[in-house]
């Protein structure tokens, strides 16, 4: 008689186990087919994924350029303008008369408005043949 207890328990604890492990075991092999289509479908776009991350890169470096190009030609007319305003500096010392010959320091004046017209032509050409090539 305790033989045939001991066998019902087990019959018992053994149906338990069934009960729990079927489901838990179906639920396993669903994770594994879902995570064998996220890979599949990973494989699928993530060549795409890498292309675009690529251009977009690529983009980023052409604009970087484009704006390193656009600061070398505000230093240029910074530049200008500071030579400009030294310029303007000679007239105000010539108004004052405080340098020598007026005719001296207009020719100077002059020659400092050319300077600066030059060195703002000559740096836009040089920055126009530097974006095109």
């Amino acid at each position: 008689m305790i033989v045939d207890v001991a066998a019902i328990l087990v019959a018992i604890a053994f149906a338990v186990l069934v009960g729990y492990l079927v489901p838990l075991l179906i639920q396993i092999r669903k994770m594994v087919a879902e995570s064998e289509q996220l890979v599949t479908k990973l494989n699928v776009e993530l060549p795409t994924l890498i292309t675009e991350l690529r251009a977009m890169s690529q983009n980023l470096n052409d604009v970087t350029e484009q704006a390193r190009g656009g600061v070398e030609h505000a230093a240029v007319l910074l530049h200008a303008v500071g030579e400009i305003g030294e310029s303007v500096n000679q007239i105000h010392s010539v108004v004052r008369g405080s340098g020598g010959s007026l005719l001296a320091n207009v020719a100077s004046v002059v020659a400092g408005f050319r300077a600066a017209k030059q060195v703002v032509t000559e740096r836009f050409k040089e920055g126009g043949h530097h974006n095109g090539g």
